[in-house]
């Protein structure tokens, strides 16, 4: 679903350097396990409470992403050049 792809590989291209190693296997279990993309973006969204096994720190990472405060234009995903960047 395009909002998710958005919205994730947004969040990934400004989050995913940083994060460590275990924020990488949760943010990897967030988009892998899910059967419903909706799902993820109504937890992001906070349309909807997250399960307890997806209520962690990644998923608080990506709501406080998805309100968007300094309205950036969002409007595709990023070009992957960025993963051959060094991390700023």
């Amino acid at each position: 679903m395009l909002e998710n792809c958005i919205l994730l590989s947004l969040f990934a291209k400004e989050n995913l350097a940083h994060m460590s190693e275990e924020q990488l296997n949760r943010y990897d279990r967030l988009i892998n396990e899910p059967s419903n993309d909706w799902d993820i973006y109504y937890w992001a969204t906070e349309a909807k409470p997250a399960p307890a096994e997806f209520d962690n720190d990644v998923m608080a990472m990506l709501r406080e992403f998805a309100k968007n405060r300094n309205r950036e234009q969002r409007l595709r995903q990023p070009d992957l050049e960025y993963l051959f960047e060094p991390p700023r």
